[in-house]
């Protein structure tokens, strides 16, 4: 008789898609896209042979195989957990630097890092942020440990992780998109959300000026909250308060940006920092994405 395994991320996956109710509230928690949420609960489903969700309701509900394995999976998953916080700190205690741009640790970072806390709790994180292109110099230079940056034009070397679409943003009360000039808020020169921004503006030909320019990314949610200013950034960071500008603004399409991880080539041992890199990498990955997949109906609600 062959062997089953069962994938701890998957089920991680599983129980976090019945907890929370929804595959979108779930791949959020685990930094993971949507379609790599559906992807594990399908290979789940095919390694038992049975479906864990009724696709005849209209909500999200297990069928009787998927209340039996939900039970089985919190043990599991509890068992491992109580495993890696008794194991793990035996094994190191070292503190890393991690850079990373505000955007991504405030959008893309924390379930993430929150899942490595939990399985490394004596690893201590001391978190860099900054723009891309300085974290790149401090990671060579060997002050920063392992940065997750945007790749930029120039950089050499570096692990793609992932992508991520860029989104034009204006307060949900706001009508700066339809001024003109367009009142933009950017980063500073330099940086390729920028360089898209414009370039876009450029070749459809809309005017546009300066209305802020702000290093971190709170200071261009302010300028689009408060109707200063349209901004672009990532789809992540579009909170409560903001709002894609609707088609009538006639806002070119944007592009999308690869997310770069580096890891320090300083000699110096550091077992901790290794393992916060080949974790990043494992979490923050692209999965491939089946065009002809059967998505779970909670995906789209």
């Amino acid at each position: 008789m062959s062997s089953t395994y069962l994938d701890i991320r998957a089920m991680r996956a599983f129980v976090l898609t019945v907890e929370t109710g929804s595959v979108t509230e779930a791949s959020r928690r685990m930094g993971r896209t949507q379609s790599a949420i559906t992807q594990q609960i399908q290979k789940l489903e095919q390694l038992i042979g049975k479906p864990l969700f009724d696709d005849t309701r209209r909500t999200l509900e297990l069928t009787e195989a998927g209340t039996i394995f939900l039970s089985h999976a919190k043990q599991i998953l509890r068992q491992q957990d109580e495993c890696m916080a008794q194991l793990a700190p035996k094994m190191i205690e070292e503190k890393i630097v991690l850079g990373v741009p505000d955007l991504y640790a405030a959008f893309i970072l924390p379930p993430i890092l929150s899942a490595f806390r939990r399985d490394y709790p004596r690893i201590r994180i001391e978190l860099c942020c900054a723009l891309s292109r300085p974290l790149v110099a401090r990671v060579k230079e060997g002050s920063v440990d392992v940065a997750l940056v945007t790749r930029m034009n120039g950089f050499t070397g570096g692990q793609v992780v992932g992508r991520e679409q860029l989104i034009w943003l204006t307060g949900a009360t706001s009508s700066a998109h339809f001024e003109d000039p367009l009142p933009m808020a950017l980063l500073p020169p330099g940086n390729i959300y920028r360089d898209y921004a414009i370039e876009a503006l450029d070749r459809a030909g809309r005017n546009w000026n300066v209305a802020c320019v702000s290093d971190s990314v709170s200071g261009l949610h302010t300028a689009a909250l408060c109707g200063i200013a349209v901004t672009v950034l990532i789809e992540s960071a579009l909170v409560p308060g903001l709002r894609q500008p609707p088609a009538a603004a006639h806002l070119p399409a944007l592009p999308m940006v690869d997310l770069l991880l580096y890891r320090s080539a300083v000699e110096r041992s550091s077992s901790a920092a290794d393992m916060l890199y080949q974790y990043l990498l494992t979490h923050l990955s692209l999965s491939p994405v089946n065009a002809n997949q059967k998505n779970l109906k909670s995906a789209t609600r």
